[in-house]
């Protein structure tokens, strides 16, 4: 069956010479510096030399053929070049330490939804800040994507202070431009426009069930990482009576009575299912989840991930 292209969205702007600030409203330009600070100072107590110690040699380029000599690891042989010649012959590489750090995020309306102060896609942007300058400061590549109901903002990886704050205004500012939340769109879309392997931080709400065939393509060409931002109330309903629960991306809106604990627990057996699947589904994939909650901190899983990394490596 023919997989049907998504669309191609606007072609990556060129640097701007102007000021990042040029287009900020002072409220949008204070929540960007205080996000960058806090960043900041986590990179640099925290999470540097986790970041160096994992991804650190992860980055390599074929760079020849030769042929094979006595003593050689036999795990490098090229069978292809075998078959067409007769010969053996070694594949060698070369590190390539800058490597490319894509950061897919989910900027649908369901990330602006929940019961606390800060929604979702605050969440998303602090912990997208904190990969972001770990990477640069590792002298690595980073780029964005947003999506919602389709892909709908590519930012071209480059290196830089300057573009990880732009990276976290584009997060802020973010707005869905389409309804529901497509994540297999997106997964397409950066299979099309990022060849070169990628390092790609898959950051979302994961309230849908998930494209197999998909992510299984992403998985394959990228090193896929997911991490799963969600509000309290995602999980569990609290007992606040009888209200009216409104879907944000359809808009449909349902009265419940809140105080039935039968109402409560058949919500969070959903909820419970559908992260089940999820998770043996990246389990299958060898696909790491961090998962966060607004409210809480988020060092405790990010340091999780980047030890149980280092610890596999």
């Amino acid at each position: 069956m023919r997989l049907r292209l998504p669309r191609p969205l606007r072609r990556p702007e060129p640097p701007r010479p102007a000021a990042l600030e040029d287009d900020l409203t002072p409220e949008l330009l204070a929540r960007v510096r205080a996000i960058e600070l806090r960043a900041r100072r986590l990179v640099n107590t925290l999470f540097l030399g986790e970041y160096h110690a994992v991804f650190r040699a992860r980055g390599i380029e074929f760079d020849e053929l030769r042929p094979y000599v006595p003593g050689d690891d036999v795990r490098a042989l090229d069978w292809n070049a075998y078959a067409r010649t007769g010969e053996p012959f070694i594949r060698r590489y070369r590190e390539d330490r800058k490597l490319t750090v894509i950061f897919a995020v989910d900027c649908s309306a369901s990330q602006f939804a929940g019961a606390g102060a800060q929604p979702k896609a605050a969440l998303a942007a602090e912990i997208a800040a904190v990969l972001a300058l770990a990477a640069i400061r590792n002298d690595d590549r980073v780029g964005l994507l947003l999506f919602s109901g389709e892909p709908q903002r590519y930012v071209r990886p480059r290196g830089g202070a300057t573009h990880v704050l732009r990276l976290i205004r584009e997060v802020l500012r973010a707005r869905p431009a389409s309804p529901g939340t497509d994540v297999a769109a997106a997964l397409q879309y950066l299979v099309g426009v990022q060849r070169r392997r990628a390092t790609v931080f898959l950051i979302s709400d994961f309230l849908e069930p998930l494209d197999a065939a998909r992510l299984r393509a992403a998985a394959t060409r990228h090193d896929l990482i997911a991490v799963t931002v969600r509000d309290p109330v995602d999980e569990t309903l609290p007992a606040a009576g009888i209200v009216t629960l409104a879907d944000a991306e359809t808009g449909a809106a349902v009265e419940v009575d809140t105080s039935d604990p039968a109402v409560r627990a058949a919500y969070a057996r959903r909820v419970a299912a559908l992260d089940a699947d999820r998770a043996a589904l990246f389990g299958q994939l060898q696909i790491d989840e961090i998962r966060a909650h607004v409210g809480r901190d988020y060092v405790p899983a990010l340091l999780r991930f980047f030890r149980r990394r280092g610890a596999a490596a």
